[in-house]
């Protein structure tokens, strides 16, 4: 059999896997907490690797690589930024949002959340988190779908809408049917993987060219600023450098604020069990971002240094060293993490989307329908954002890198700081968070779409910014003494103190 076919089968093999473990999820949803939010029922390692999984897509194994393999450590400063952004998040943000989210009348999104939190009767928050939401997500999971169709055209010579379907039709199906379920415990596989790859290809190939200071020396004979972390203070101004190394880290500002990431802390078992769920989360990233950085410094001594063996593409350099150093089937389940880290965040947008649909825009009309039904409308959720986003990316020329960037900005700016505040400050109103909301969302399409300010500084730095102030100044112009508000933040934070252990109910026979 040849290369191509090896590769075909490992990666049909996980397809099917894939679509396995929706089936199982399928089996185990009945209601629309169990499609929204798996019953609140994650074991820490499971809410782990999903959030990290449904977080880390293609940019892991592709992108980033790509951009050190380019210039050098100086781009690992995103990853850095993004690793403490995301310990961050499961330090001070997941247990509050846990136990907040079902002290505050069982919210299951964050548009419903934020509605019920700050107890605002006339759905406007809700809206606009959900319109935010729905505008974002749909472009985002669009450029998963171009992302999939790219990778088989580059990989295997398919035409670009027949790779693009596939990946849409298995990565809908199990997400249509398995609900959060299905896609959290897809993302377990996925970033299971994801990590295998990560850690098998740069210690195969470093074995394989020798020991480790010859490939040092290889490196730095390409580029002397290879492994300086911080170069760029040799090429501008002190103040200028640290300027563009604050906004690239500024990445991880972004993690309070997004909705696929944050919903898998809303669905753990207990508050206390985020504590594990950030040493096993912040492990796996720490050590997928470190293959993928060693990845990319490999490759920079084995292709870079050798004019007959430069590659074209520099974001492909993890997947050509995986087809030279390894058996073509073990090569292709390589290119099967690739598909994970692109499926794994399309299934969770799509999830957050149909939520965003059902529970925050249908039901506020007061209709209140029967758990199957409100299952069935999810899933017909799900597939309408799908069908949307498909036809999206029919355009091939769509850009990912920059779409992706502009929607982590939009919601880092948008929702970030209403939920650290919602978690923190009990006088902010519900009037005070949606100017706020608004603010960031403006600001970061404003500041976005002018170069000369982008070039500057990431939007969401201004964005985050703004949003906090206007939040806390209206807020206090606006704040009124609400019993039940006080009632519930008190009720979070005894909860939060008092660090109960899970406790699994006993079963009655």
């Amino acid at each position: 059999m040849s290369d191509s076919t090896f590769q075909l089968i490992a990666i049909a093999v996980y397809l099917a896997a894939m679509l396995g473990i929706g089936y199982f999820a399928f089996k185990r949803t009945n209601n629309i907490d169990d499609y929204m939010l798996a019953g609140r029922g994650l074991k820490p390692g499971v809410a782990a690797l999903s959030a990290g999984a449904s977080d880390m897509s293609g940019w892991l194994l592709m992108g980033l690589p790509g951009a050190i393999y380019l210039n050098g450590l100086i781009e690992a400063w995103i990853a850095i930024g993004l690793t403490i952004g995301a310990w961050l998040n499961w330090k001070f943000v997941a247990p509050r949002l846990r136990s907040y989210t079902a002290v505050a009348q069982n919210a299951i999104t964050i548009p419903s959340f934020f509605e019920k939190r700050l107890k605002d009767n006339s759905h406007f928050l809700r809206i606009a988190a959900s319109v935010i939401i729905l505008a974002f997500f749909t472009f985002y999971v669009s450029s998963g779908m171009v992302a999939a169709g790219k990778f088989f055209e580059s990989s295997f010579g398919w035409n670009y809408f027949t790779g693009l379907f596939v990946v849409a039709a298995v990565t809908l199906l199990y997400t249509l049917f398995g609900g959060f379920l299905g896609a959290t415990l897809t993302d377990v596989a996925q970033g299971l993987l994801m990590f295998a790859a990560l850690i098998a290809v740069p210690i195969v190939a470093i074995f394989q060219m020798g020991n480790i200071g010859q490939i040092g020396d290889k490196i730095t004979q390409v580029n002397p600023d290879a492994l300086n972390l911080f170069s760029s203070f040799n090429t501008t101004n002190g103040f200028l450098a640290a300027v563009a190394i604050f906004s690239t880290a500024a990445w991880g500002l972004g993690y309070f604020g997004q909705p696929h990431i944050i919903v898998r802390f809303m669905a753990l078992r207990s508050p206390s069990e985020a504590k594990t769920a950030r040493r096993i989360g912040i492990g796996w990233m720490m050590l997928t971002a470190l293959g993928a950085i060693v990845t990319a410094l490999v490759g920079i001594a084995y292709f870079a240094g050798s004019p007959e063996k430069e590659i074209t593409d520099p974001e492909t350099v993890f997947l050509l060293l995986s087809q030279i150093f390894f058996h073509p089937f073990v090569a292709g389940l390589v290119l099967a993490a690739v598909l994970a880290a692109i499926m794994s965040t399309m299934s969770s947008q799509l999830i957050v989307c149909s939520s965003a649909l059902v529970e925050d825009l249908y039901n506020i009309a007061g209709k209140k329908l029967a758990p199957k039904r409100e299952v069935m409308l999810g899933r017909t959720g799900v597939l309408v954002v799908a069908v949307v986003a498909a036809a999206l990316a029919l355009n091939r020329d769509s850009s990912i890198l920059e779409l992706v960037s502009f929607a982590w900005a939009g919601f880092g700016a948008a929702f970030g700081p209403i939920v650290l505040l919602s978690l923190y400050w009990r006088k902010l109103t519900s009037t005070g968070a949606l100017a706020g909301m608004i603010t960031g969302a403006v600001t970061v399409f404003v500041w976005g779409n002018i170069d000369v300010l982008s070039s500057a500084m990431y939007e969401i730095v201004p964005g985050f910014v703004l949003n906090l102030v206007v939040a806390v100044l209206v807020s206090r112009a606006t704040y009124k003494h609400n019993a039940a508000i006080e009632e519930e933040f008190s009720a979070m934070e005894a909860e939060i103190e008092e660090n109960a252990p899970y406790v699994e109910a006993p079963v009655v026979p």
